[in-house]
């Protein structure tokens, strides 16, 4: 059996690697959806609504900790999927009674997502050392990313294929379901424990909450570089993909509308999820700098290409263009996202897991605030595709500093 399938023999992971299955795919159902809407309702300002998702998504990894560490990370992964559940659910009533969906929606939509996602995803980080031993991290990790890679094929390709037959709003639907299968998924595969005791005093403090995460993180150089570096890289990637791509898509007036969108994104997919398989039937890297980097060169290259695709193709060999460089882009995710969070789970104390790992999704939402907040003044000011080549020369620069700094 290949390395990355010997997690799924025990019935806890198989259970959870599950749920995660399905409430990846209509995550990203949802992300195509809310990203065709913002191009079209905002044009230049579709950013703000990730905007909006970034900067909640911040807010609560800052100042939430000190809650968060007194729950039971089963209960903050179940919490956080009916709360998911239940906002869009009234999302898509609202949109099926006013014919379209009413702003205010949108943004309770993506307030909700941003803050199940603080909850759920340290914790998530946190449970699976306790299902695997030290030697099946990496292929547990590949396991768990598979459920990303899958949904990045699987999803944007449903909607190419249904969008003609099917209401946008159900794709919302099918999103719902999604979260009350993982749900249900959690509760079957986690045991309930109690919160990690992180002591009295100075430790419950709001300091040491929001500090917890960066000192222990900091402890390891690989890491605490990583950790300053992740904002820019995760910035580049959505801006270009979830932004930019859609902006270019529309303005191009490429045939097939959000279907165009959902090909590109799906082959992204494609190629993200062989790398997953690759990385994850490895052995723990002996060099982890190498594959962090490589794979964000190989990232900022795709990033380029799509940008250079913009400039330099006429309309009708637009999306043929996307589609390579997300082939290419795609290959450079597994290896940074596998190996950074084998690293955590490996060096990091067990209760520092979850803290450890909010620390890089405040890091994460702040640089991608900050690419989505001045991305539409760069939209203005040199357009979307040299704005996209720019994030792609910003995250090739990321990896050839870690290079240099760890050579």
């Amino acid at each position: 059996m290949p390395p990355i399938l010997r997690p799924l023999g025990t019935r806890p992971v198989a259970w959870l690697w599950s749920g995660l299955a399905f409430s990846a795919i209509g995550d990203q159902l949802f992300n195509v959806v809310l990203g065709w809407l913002a191009a079209s309702l905002f044009g230049d300002n579709a950013g703000l609504l990730p905007a909006v998702q970034a900067a909640v998504m911040l807010l609560i990894s800052l100042f939430a900790g000190r809650l968060l560490d007194r729950v039971a990370h089963r209960t903050a992964m179940i919490t956080a999927d009916l709360l998911r559940a239940a906002v869009l659910g009234g999302m898509v009533l609202a949109w099926l009674a006013f014919g379209e969906p009413p702003t205010l929606t949108l943004v309770m939509a993506v307030l909700a997502l941003a803050l199940g996602n603080a909850m759920f995803r340290p914790s998530l980080m946190a449970v699976v050392p306790e299902m695997a031993p030290s030697s099946m991290l990496p292929a547990t990790n590949a396991l768990i990313d598979t459920t990303e890679r899958i949904a990045r094929l699987l999803g944007p390709g449903l909607i190419g294929v249904l969008a003609a037959s099917l209401p946008l709003v159900h794709f919302v639907t099918i999103d719902v379901v999604t979260f009350l299968a993982s749900a249900l998924a959690v509760s079957l595969a986690v045991r309930p424990r109690a919160p990690v005791d992180h002591g009295q005093g100075a430790s419950t403090s709001l300091w040491s909450a929001l500090s917890r995460g960066f000192i222990a993180v900091r402890r390891d150089r690989l890491l605490g570089f990583e950790l300053m570096a992740t904002g820019v890289v995760n910035g580049g990637w959505y801006a270009c993909f979830f932004i930019g791509l859609p902006l270019m898509l529309v303005q191009g007036h490429v045939a097939g509308g959000i279907g165009a969108f959902g090909t590109v994104i799906s082959a992204y997919g494609l190629t993200n999820l062989a790398t997953t398989l690759v990385v994850g039937n490895r052995p723990v890297s002996r060099h982890p700098a190498q594959m962090i980097f490589g794979g964000n060169v190989i990232l900022g290259t795709g990033i380029l290409l799509t940008g250079l695709a913009g400039v330099l193709l006429p309309n009708g060999s637009l999306l043929t263009g996307f589609v390579a460089a997300a082939l290419i882009a795609a290959i450079g995710g597994p290896m940074h996202d596998i190996t950074v969070a084998t690293r955590r789970q490996m060096v990091l104390l067990p209760g520092e897991i979850a803290a450890g790992t909010r620390a890089f999704v405040v890091m994460n939402q702040a640089g991608l605030l900050i690419g989505l907040l001045a991305s539409p003044l760069l939209f203005a000011a040199i357009g979307v595709a040299p704005t996209i080549i720019l994030a792609g020369l910003c995250v090739i620069s990321v990896g050839i500093a870690g290079f240099w700094q760890f050579r």
